[in-house]
């Protein structure tokens, strides 16, 4: 039997696959270290394959992903400068098939299929950590928290905040009946029992100000565009004059203290003053792509035994700048602000000053999350991780893809709101151009 390409790789049609391949991902971003690498195949072989169902498809626009591209790039050659080029070149070759996965999702999957993908992977995953039950010590702070299958309570705890975060957004934006709250209860009650479970602060502490900030511009929907733009504005001034407040009054300290937190941030200050000591050492282009964090190194050895990490993997300074700083210099870390911030001023401008539509609202919500989280972990920096996934998903879909039009359509047997019969120019009907 022959599938229809249609059902694989139009946004239109390919719910069930999109679904699932996006689940298969979150499967894959969470725990490959458990099962090996038949997840990291399962997450190729669910994206890559679709490149050559509909090659002109991804070649469409392709210039508007320079930034990305031009980064992964980067990535790539830093192995000439690389303190430890084996270990760069095998990681960036990860980080840029990586980043064409998520091209191919921005291409062939829609937010809502992403949303429901993500509402079903997650839901697995938290399962599954559930089913193992464990708890580790912070031997920093003395806390007792749950990580289940995870390695850290920071993991589970971002995993958890998107479950909260993409149940909340279905019910809101693409509730169906019934059906719906089937499917999105029984994750956000799971993921905010194991969010709570897991005392992950930098969680807890972002997906109310997320949740709270999609609320504001799902809102916006009810006011002309001039008035959005308006709100945007003062809304923008007012929160810089609260940070400053915050910061100059004491304030950040009494937030600090209810999520359990001093101002060190559990060692995280220590840390940036050791990772901005050693980014003057290559301040331009850094020791090379993941060329710190290796074994055998001194520097790495004995931050791994300040913090007891005894693993010796899975470290980080815990702030995408320094982290891309130290590995990629000034220049690498520009490139990767510069990608954050198109991306998320891309959406949230085309809430404010365009026609409303759902799917920025979403991104946006999603890229404040991410943005949050930037400041004080690094979780788009690294391939087979759902921050980095999202980030580049995120920016993938700020480009407007033209649609090819069927044969039939070009002969005129256009349904009702075509080109031929809505008199716009050939070639492209009402729908012809989508985010």
């Amino acid at each position: 039997m022959k599938i229809p390409k249609s059902l694989l790789v139009d946004p239109e049609k390919n719910s069930v696959y999109g679904a699932f391949a996006v689940a298969v991902s979150i499967w894959a971003f969470s725990y490959s270290v458990i099962f090996g690498q038949v997840l990291i195949l399962a997450y190729y072989a669910v994206w890559l394959p679709l490149i050559l169902l509909d090659y002109r498809r991804f070649l469409r626009q392709l210039s508007s992903s320079w930034l990305p591209l031009l980064f992964a790039a980067y990535v790539c050659f830093s192995v000439f400068w690389s303190q430890a080029p084996g270990v760069t070149a095998r990681t960036a070759v990860q980080y840029l098939s990586h980043i064409a996965c998520a091209y191919v999702a921005a291409r062939t999957v829609s937010v809502r299929t992403l949303t429901l993908g993500a509402l079903i992977g997650i839901f697995v995953v938290m399962l599954y950590s559930l089913k193992v039950g464990a708890y580790s010590e912070d031997v920093l702070d003395g806390s007792y928290n749950f990580v289940g299958a995870f390695a850290s309570k920071n993991q589970i705890g971002f995993v958890a905040s998107l479950g909260i975060y993409f149940s909340v957004a279905y019910l809101a934006f693409y509730r169906r009946g019934r059906l719906s709250l089937i499917l999105a209860l029984p994750v956000v009650i799971l993921s905010a029992y194991l969010l709570a479970l897991s005392h992950s602060a930098t969680s807890m502490a972002s997906i109310p100000a997320v949740l709270a900030l999609v609320a504001l511009l799902a809102i916006t929907k009810l006011l002309p565009r001039r008035y959005r733009r308006v709100i945007f504005v003062v809304g923008a001034g007012l929160l810089v004059v609260a940070v400053f407040v915050a910061l100059n009054l004491g304030l950040m300290d009494f937030v600090l203290g209810i999520f359990g937190k001093d101002s060190t941030l559990t060692g995280r200050t220590y840390l940036w003053d050791q990772g901005w000591s050693t980014a003057q050492r290559s301040p331009i282009l850094g020791v090379g792509y993941a060329a710190y964090w290796v074994q055998g190194f001194a520097e790495a050895e004995r931050l791994w035994n300040e913090f007891y990490i005894t693993s010796r993997t899975g470290f980080h300074f815990h702030n995408t700048y320094i982290e891309a700083l130290v590995e990629l210099g000034f220049v690498g870390a520009v490139m990767i602000s510069l990608i954050i911030l198109r991306t998320l001023v891309g959406h949230v401008t085309a809430v404010i000053f365009r026609t409303w539509q759902i799917e920025p609202v979403i991104l946006a919500g999603m890229m404040v999350l991410l943005v949050i989280r930037s400041f004080v972990e690094v979780d788009i920096l690294n391939p087979y991780i759902m921050g980095s996934f999202l980030l580049y998903y995120s920016h993938f879909r700020l480009a407007r893809v033209p649609v090819t039009r069927t044969r039939w359509a070009r002969a005129g047997f256009v349904e009702s709101g075509g080109a031929e019969k809505s008199g716009l120019p050939g070639g492209f009907d009402q729908g012809a151009l989508r985010p």
